[in-house]
């Protein structure tokens, strides 16, 4: 049974989407950077075992006149752990891409829309998308939309948001009871900082992101799923400034990812992440 995303919901993500084509031209602020993350405690749905995971990071940002972009894509590889195959012995491969697109309300309207510690307020949107060649083989296709608190901080960001949230996937798996599903809209409360600060002579910043997700109905095979949480956060350091002198170029640090109910999952093996990263930054 095959689901297509409602024509208003997809209509109003593109329309919110659609000022990204001109952001090399409009951009007041951007940066972009590669990145590489490495961790041995990562887990997978119904999978007792750790694994091993390399990811490359492709990572934009930037503003224009009347908001801001996001654009984020991960290559994931898995070690043997976490095969493409039932009894494999080849580690899987996973892309993962996510883009968020800010109005900001004072760009629109002249003056920002302020009280209390909130700086500014915006209507936001994105999409999620993911392909893995595994057994399961996912295709996820997420939209959402909803209001963003911009809170005045010294320096850097903290936005908080709270999405309206659609999604649509596939399982190729046998045990599975369909093989295209549309889940129930969720609400999901998303944080996201990225605060640089000295430790005496040290640059560093504490970045990262956490997501509380709503339950989404059944599964593919007819389970409840509960709410889920996911954290991805870091503490980093300029090695760039310190050892040439060029500042934003290279960082370094570690990272921690905790997850709690993967993708709704609950009461089986690997739902459940506590993962400790090791992180590099290029900024170009």
């Amino acid at each position: 049974m095959r689901h297509r995303p409602p024509v208003r919901l997809l209509a109003g993500a593109l329309l919110i989407g659609g000022p990204l084509a001109g952001v090399a031209q409009a951009a007041t602020w951007s940066d972009t950077f590669i990145g590489y993350r490495y961790g041995t405690q990562f887990t997978e749905p119904s999978n007792p075992r750790d694994v091993e995971k390399h990811v490359l990071q492709f990572t934009h940002a930037s503003g224009y006149a009347l908001g801001q972009n996001f654009l984020n894509v991960d290559l994931l590889q898995s070690d043997r752990a976490d095969p493409t195959e039932a009894g494999g012995d080849t580690g899987a491969t996973e892309a993962y891409l996510t883009y968020r697109h800010q109005l900001h309300y004072g760009k629109l309207f002249g003056a920002a829309l302020a009280f209390g510690p909130v700086e500014e307020v915006a209507l936001s949107g994105g999409v999620d998308l993911n392909t893995k060649n595994t057994e399961f083989a996912p295709r996820k296709r997420m939209l959402l939309a909803g209001p963003t608190l911009k809170f005045n901080v010294p320096r850097g960001f903290v936005d908080l948001s709270l999405f309206y949230a659609h999604e649509w996937n596939h399982c190729g798996a046998s045990f599975c009871n369909v093989d295209e599903i549309e889940f129930a809209p969720y609400y999901q409360l998303n944080l996201a900082w990225g605060l640089p600060f000295e430790a005496g002579t040290l640059p560093l910043k504490f970045q990262g992101f956490y997501n509380y997700n709503g339950e989404k109905g059944d599964d593919y095979q007819g389970n409840a799923t509960k709410p889920e949480q996911l954290m991805r956060t870091s503490l980093m350091l300029d090695v760039g400034k310190l050892a040439w002198g060029e500042e934003n170029q290279l960082w370094a640090g570690v990272g921690y990812e905790y997850w709690r109910n993967k993708f709704g999952n609950h009461g089986k093996p690997g739902v459940d992440t506590d993962a400790p990263t090791f992180q590099l930054e290029w900024h170009f």
